[in-house]
C-alpha cells in the first residue's frame, strides 16, 4: 500500500521508448494533477524523445538515459561515464513515488537508483515479468486494454485515486489557427511491414486536393524524404515538409483540419496534440495500439487488412469540405 502523499508530493515517471509509448504516458500526468494539484512530476526518458513530456505543461524536470546509445558503445568509456551520471542524477533526488509503467528490465534498472517507494506491474503484468522484482509494491493490470488505459490505471492503484469513467487527457496545449485546409499525411515507419502503397496515398491524396485541401507531407531520414517527395510530386498541391523537430511537427498538426498516418509514433502525437486523426493499420491490433483520444479518431485496418482507398475517403468523409475547388 502506498503511504499517505503530502500536499504536494513528488512523483517521478518511467517511461523511457518508443515514441508512441511515451505519448501514451502523457495523460498519467494530467491524472496526477487533477488529483493532486501541488505535485511535483518528474520524468525519465530516452533522449530522442525528451521533447515529448515538454509538451505538457504539468511536467517538471525531464531526466534524459541513452539505452539506445549506450549499447551501441557499450565498452566506451564514455558510455560509462555517462551511465554514471544518469545514477547520480537519480540517486541525488527523493521522491514519494516512483512510477514505472514500462515494465521492462532497462525501466526497471532506472528503478533501481531512484529514491522513493518504488512502484509497478506485477510480473503478470509487465512486459518483462523479471521487472516486476525491482518495485516495493506491485499491481496485475488486464493486459488486453488499451496502452493509455493501462498507464492510467496503474497509476490510479498506485497513487489511490478513481478515474470515475473520465477520458484521457493529453494535457497539450498549442496555438491553433482556425479554418485550416492543410492536411498532414504521416506516411513513414521504421517497419516496412506498417508502410501504406504510396498509390493509395497519391489516390486518397488527390481526392483530397480536389476537395480545396493541401497536403502537407513530414519526413525525417533520407528514404522518408525521398518517398515523401515522390508521393507529393502526384498531389496537386502537396508539400513535402523538411525535417523539424518534435516540438516544431507536434504545432503543424495542432494546426492541420485533420491527420491521416500509418501506425507510426507521430499517429498518435497528432491525436495527442487534439487534430482529428485517422490511422490505417496493416499489421498491428488496433485494439491494444491504435490511436485513443477524446476527440475524432478512427483505425482502419488491422492484422493483414490493409484499408483502401475508398475506406479511408468513407472514414473522413465527416472532416471534408462541401465544396469542391476548380
Amino acid at each position: 500500500m502506498m503511504p499517505t502523499l503530502p500536499a504536494a508530493p513528488r512523483i517521478l515517471l518511467i517511461k523511457t521508448s518508443s515514441m508512441g509509448d511515451v505519448i501514451h504516458n502523457l495523460p498519467v500526468v494530467s491524472d496526477l494533477l487533477l488529483h493532486f494539484p501541488a505535485a511535483r512530476i518528474d520524468w525519465v526518458v530516452e533522449e530522442s524523445f525528451a521533447d515529448i513530456p515538454r509538451l505538457h505543461p504539468g511536467v517538471g524536470d525531464i531526466l534524459t538515459v541513452a539505452f539506445r546509445r549506450w549499447k551501441k558503445h557499450l565498452f566506451s568509456l564514455a558510455t560509462w561515464r555517462e551511465m554514471g551520471k544518469a545514477r547520480a542524477m537519480l540517486a541525488a533526488r527523493q521522491y514519494d513515488g516512483v512510477l514505472d509503467t514500462q515494465g521492462l528490465i532497462k525501466s526497471a534498472l532506472i528503478v533501481r537508483y531512484a529514491k522513493g517507494k518504488k512502484i509497478g506491474h506485477a510480473a503478470d503484468s509487465a512486459r518483462e515479468p523479471l521487472a516486476a522484482r525491482a518495485y516495493d509494491t506491485r499491481f496485475s493490470i488486464p493486459k488486453h486494454l488499451h496502452a493509455v488505459e493501462r498507464n492510467r490505471l496503474l497509476a490510479a492503484a498506485a497513487f489511490g485515486y478513481d478515474l470515475s469513467e473520465s477520458k484521457p487527457d493529453y494535457g497539450l496545449a498549442l496555438p491553433v489557427r482556425e479554418n485550416s485546409d492543410s492536411v498532414v499525411f504521416l506516411t513513414a515507419s521504421s517497419l516496412d511491414d506498417k508502410l501504406w502503397p504510396e498509390t493509395r496515398w497519391i489516390n486518397l491524396g488527390r481526392a483530397l486536393a480536389m476537395k480545396g485541401l493541401t497536403v502537407l507531407l513530414p519526413a525525417g531520414s533520407p528514404e522518408e524524404r525521398r518517398r515523401a517527395t515522390r508521393i507529393a510530386s502526384q498531389i496537386p498541391g502537396a508539400q513535402s515538409v523538411p525535417p523539424m523537430r518534435l516540438t516544431d511537427l507536434a504545432t503543424l498538426l495542432a494546426n492541420a483540419r485533420f491527420a491521416v498516418g500509418v501506425d507510426t509514433g507521430l499517429s498518435h502525437l497528432a491525436a495527442a496534440v487534439g487534430v482529428p486523426t485517422l490511422v490505417l493499420h496493416t499489421v498491428t491490433d488496433p485494439e491494444r495500439t491504435g490511436v485513443f483520444c477524446r476527440q475524432w479518431h478512427q483505425n482502419l485496418g488491422g492484422k493483414n487488412q490493409s484499408p483502401d482507398v475508398q475506406a479511408a475517403l468513407t472514414a473522413l468523409a465527416p472532416l471534408l469540405p462541401s465544396a469542391t475547388s476548380p
